[in-house]
């Protein structure tokens, strides 16, 4: 095998729900697993892209673990893949995508004409980026989408930004102070380059929710539930008086944990949204007395 190729583990799964609960359960510190759902075909498959073939074993028997302590049947197969058709055969999988009335996502490679009213974020998935896809994602920008009916001025702050899609939308829906941070400097550099692609200006930094000091009247968290649990208080905190809190990134049998545990630091749950597997919360901070 030549050096520049890639080696693939791809596990096909039975559904879009499967993928994303694999996904969720999948203890991928080492490598970066992606989920892909065909448009035309509609077969759901999770690609694991190593430089490294020697890995290829442990990460194989990795997802067929994890996959059987989940009960999801999966049929795991093994490719290799010159490195020039690696970096285009995802494209095909990716197209203009509406999220709201008025928030789009297109990939870069796709001419699009907006409408006047029209919010459209320009994004290259790559290897591991979700394009609003992912009903944890889609739930935050619908949430968002509707706070910023209200006042614009209120600072926003993405926490644990990722790509930086949910700051770089609500810089582009006109909020005036946005902020975000990841504890992955990888993350944080995608971000950047990402708010440059859309010519917006969103200051990110590298910290993890721990050492977060920043505050928002518009907190952002597509996490994981059992962060969001585990740091309930610190997320609490980021929130302002009379902010609002967007929590996703939790399975739905694990939300009522999550929503117990902001409750206990004072949220009041305003709304929820339960797409596939997955439930997002919408919060607000009282107003101190």
């Amino acid at each position: 095998m030549k050096a520049q190729d890639i080696t693939v583990v791809s596990a096909a799964l039975p559904s879009s729900e499967a993928a994303e609960c694999l996904l969720e359960l999948l203890d991928a510190d080492a490598f970066t697993p992606t989920v892909w759902e065909d448009i035309e075909t509609k077969a759901v498959r999770l690609d694991i892209f190593l430089e490294e073939a020697a890995a290829a074993d442990e990460v194989t028997e990795a997802v067929r673990q994890t996959a059987a302590l989940a009960g999801i049947e999966v049929e795991i197969t093994r490719d290799t893949l010159p490195a020039a058709d690696w970096s285009e055969a995802w494209k095909r999988f990716f197209h203009v995508e509406h999220i709201t009335d008025r928030i789009t996502i297109r990939p870069s490679w796709e001419d699009y004409t907006p409408r006047a009213d029209e919010v459209v974020i320009t994004l290259d998935p790559g290897m591991s980026f979700g394009t609003g896809k992912h009903p944890t994602t889609r739930a935050c920008l619908e949430m968002l989408d509707t706070l910023a009916v209200g006042d614009l001025s209120r600072p926003v702050l993405d926490m644990g930004c990722g790509s930086g899609i949910l700051s770089i939308a609500a810089k582009k829906l006109g909020f005036t102070h946005v902020r975000g941070f990841d504890y992955d400097a990888d993350a944080v550099a995608v971000a950047k380059e990402n708010a440059e692609l859309n010519d917006v200006i969103v200051p990110y930094e590298t910290r993890d929710l721990a050492n977060n000091l920043d505050q928002g009247a518009v907190v952002l968290a597509n996490i994981l539930g059992p962060v969001l649990i585990e740091y309930a208080a610190e997320v609490t905190c980021a929130v302002l008086p009379g902010g609002a809190l967007v929590a996703s990134g939790i399975l739905d049998t694990l939300y009522p944990e999550v929503k117990a545990a902001f409750e206990k630091y004072g949220l009041q749950e305003v709304s929820s949204r339960l797409i596939g597997e997955w439930r997002s919360g919408l919060f607000t901070r009282p107003e101190e007395q």
